[in-house]
């Protein structure tokens, strides 16, 4: 819901300050009015595509890390942060991230990442005993 939040904020900023509907806003963006209202009620089943976010801060003059932070997602521009408590798994975790963020990957295999994370949060945990 945060970038519900965020899309709510760049859309009635643009209406104020620039007499925009969401119509003007989807041709100056590059993105459709249906995803800009997908956007607003926080309707997707994977990240919105990060192309589309990046040409709609671009339009709105808005920084894309506070829309990725919005999403939960690492700027992609920034180099890692290692931590000394780093574990393992936290690292593993920001590298799934930085490769769902980075527009370089192909959306195929974000699309595989997804997949077998909603597999593995759904499976049933095995006790021992």
């Amino acid at each position: 819901m945060a970038f519900a939040r965020f899309v709510r904020r760049a859309i009635d900023d643009a209406r104020e300050e620039r007499g925009w509907t969401v119509t003007d806003l989807a041709s100056h963006t590059g993105v459709g009015r249906s995803t800009v209202f997908r956007w607003l009620a926080g309707d997707w089943q994977d990240y919105p595509e990060l192309a589309k976010v990046r040409g709609f801060c671009a339009a709105l003059d808005l920084p894309v890390a506070a829309a990725f932070r919005a999403l939960g997602l690492p700027d992609a521009g920034a180099a890692p942060r290692r931590r000394a408590d780093d574990g393992p798994v936290e690292a593993d975790v920001r590298v799934i991230l930085q490769r769902l963020a980075d527009p370089t990957v192909p959306a195929e295999e974000k699309h595989h990442i997804r997949d077998l994370l909603r597999y593995l949060a759904r499976r049933p945990i095995r006790r021992a005993g």
